[in-house]
């Protein structure tokens, strides 16, 4: 009789579990996804009342990556699509608050009475409806309505005046970065959705 041989040991490499990254390795790659985000939302905001639905649909690819969910440009497009249907009336009201904050500017520089406090509200009340903006595409979802996303997100912009704060500064971040070297704000848009983001976690855990 054949004596039995002894089975080949495992190898070791096939006995360890497979390593994971790095947090630093994580986090870096988290941050190049938030820039590589931002240049998506940038082109599809071209249409210019588009960026509420291209807000929503980076939002939704960073909350897929930090959730360790496949997904990537085709699906960033598909939530677009999806997104937009809607969320152009949005862009277009966003417009004209901006317009009409424009008028007030121009009534301060042309001296009328009462120009410099009315243009203070103005410019407070576009800077509300910008962070409005930004929370409802932070938890934007296929199906959802755009005017219960603003109306529920203007309410925590109010009620939540710390997160709050925190978007108008990344929103500084941007026309900062515009203002000195303009081709750095088009991927600083995917870290302000990311900001966005925590804001709104933050507030559920609240």
């Amino acid at each position: 009789m054949k004596a039995r041989t002894a089975p080949a040991p495992a190898s070791a490499s096939a006995r360890k579990p497979p390593k994971r990254e790095s947090a630093l390795a994580e986090r870096f790659a988290l941050f190049a996804e938030c820039l590589l985000t931002g240049v998506w939302i940038a082109v599809a905001s071209l249409p210019v009342v588009t960026y509420p639905a291209a807000f929503a649909a980076g939002s939704r690819h960073l909350r897929r990556r930090t959730a360790h969910e496949a997904g990537g440009w085709r699906e960033f497009v598909v939530d677009f699509r999806t997104a937009v249907r809607g969320g152009w009336i949005a862009g277009l009201a966003g417009w004209a608050a901006a317009l009409a904050v424009w008028v007030d500017v121009q009534a301060v520089r042309a001296g009328i009475p009462g120009g410099p406090f009315v243009g203070a509200v103005g410019l407070f009340a576009l800077l509300g409806l910008a962070v409005a903006g930004l929370r409802a595409a932070a938890v934007w979802e296929p199906g959802a309505r755009w005017r219960e996303l603003l109306g529920a997100a203007g309410r925590r912009t109010v009620l939540d005046p710390a997160g709050s704060f925190l978007l108008v500064g990344g929103l500084a971040v941007v026309a900062v970065s515009g203002w000195f070297v303009p081709p750095l704000a088009i991927p600083v848009l995917g870290a302000v959705a990311a900001a966005a983001l925590a804001v709104e976690e933050r507030g559920r855990h609240r």
